[in-house]
């Protein structure tokens, strides 16, 4: 069951109360019995399962060697690495 905050528009005391979304909503205040209203806010969400983080989506079925170098036939990682010759990238093509 969630949480709800209230606001007391009388003496802007706020409480929470743990209701279920099927409850009617609080309409006065425990302090004072003056009016309220629902206070709004993001909410923690918690993902289960797979699929939700970086090395579940890890691309090849082998393992990954350390330290790996390019060769000829490589593409560099560099967007531009066509046309680029500032970068030390040598448009794709490493010595």
């Amino acid at each position: 069951m969630p949480t709800y905050e209230y606001e007391c528009l009388e003496c802007k005391t706020r409480f929470d109360v743990f209701q279920s979304i099927n409850d009617a909503p609080v309409e006065s205040c425990v302090k004072c019995n003056g009016r309220v209203r629902k206070i709004f806010s993001s909410t923690g969400i918690i993902f289960k399962g797979s699929g939700f983080y970086v090395n579940d989506y890890k691309k090849g079925g082998g393992t990954e060697k350390s330290g790996s170098t390019t060769t000829g036939s490589e593409k560099s990682s560099c967007p531009a690495a066509d046309s680029c010759s500032s970068c030390g990238c040598s448009g794709g093509v490493s010595d």
